[in-house]
């Protein structure tokens, strides 16, 4: 990755009418209606964005869409890379660099994840407030990191309390019922044995995934306020383990969504 390189991206998607978006917004594992929301889309296929990766897994649809919700100036990726389908954390988080180089000023993730603390249930919403890596890298690790920001980050708050305390306001206007804890991110794309639950749960996690850190830690990394929410859709019971069914967890994703898009929404309408 170099700077010329997100010049051209930036560059290309300007051509096509990203226009200074403000908002950033990342969807995760069926978690892609809110795009449905946007007024005036732009599409961009992420194939054909200059040095974007292509989106390889079949329920990520692959696309950049600039608009507007809540009267706010969005861009919302529909689809994100994993280290699961072999790319590397420069490819995972280019197009959060991207967005930032557009002039995205916050940063909405969300992902779909099973919970280790069991007090989290299918259908549960989960504000994030810290994580573990376990992915086994960093995307900042590599050697001209130091061109593009510092190159040791400070993580104390790598999620913003300020927008922390805003969804928790929304959630409980909204009688929405948002539970709050600590996300760890693993390589995948196998699910967890038994072993590794009873391991995630010692180590203080409340929920598992295989994404978002990487896009956390370069968000962190260029100053970019983020907050994040997990979906919860399939238990981590170590002591009643059910073979998961992909199927069912893309399912419990469409049905928990529309609450995740309420918080959202309002929240775009109160930043």
């Amino acid at each position: 990755m170099t700077k010329k390189q997100l010049q051209e991206t930036t560059e290309y998607l300007k051509s096509k009418g990203f226009d200074k978006p403000e908002i950033g917004i990342v969807l995760g594992t069926g978690l892609g209606k809110l795009v449905e929301e946007i007024e005036n889309p732009i599409v961009a296929h992420y194939n054909h964005i200059p040095f974007f990766p292509m989106a390889t897994v079949e329920f990520h649809s692959g696309k950049l869409i600039y608009g507007e919700i809540e009267g706010k100036k969005v861009v919302v990726m529909q689809g994100r890379f994993h280290l699961y389908e072999g790319y590397d954390f420069i490819d995972i988080t280019y197009p959060i660099r991207a967005m930032h180089e557009l002039g995205i000023k916050k940063l909405l993730i969300s992902n779909a994840a099973g919970s280790i603390n069991l007090d989290l249930k299918k259908g549960d919403l989960m504000l994030i407030e810290d994580h573990i890596n376990l992915q086994g890298g960093s995307p900042l690790a590599f050697k001209d990191v130091a061109q593009f920001g510092d190159r040791f980050v400070d993580m104390s708050e790598p999620y913003n309390p300020e927008m922390r305390r805003m969804l928790t306001e929304i959630a409980e206007k909204k009688q929405i019922p948002l539970k709050k804890g600590v996300y760890v991110s693993v390589v995948g794309p196998q699910l967890e044995t038994k072993a590794e639950y009873r391991y995630l749960k010692i180590i203080g996690a409340d929920a598992v995934g295989m994404s978002t850190v990487p896009e956390v830690i370069v968000a962190n990394h260029l100053r970019l306020p983020i907050v994040a929410i997990s979906v919860i859709t399939d238990e981590g019971n170590p002591d009643n383990l059910k073979p998961v069914n992909l199927d069912d967890i893309i399912r419990v994703a469409g049905e928990t969504e529309p609450k995740m898009i309420a918080l959202f929404k309002e929240l775009i309408k109160e930043l």
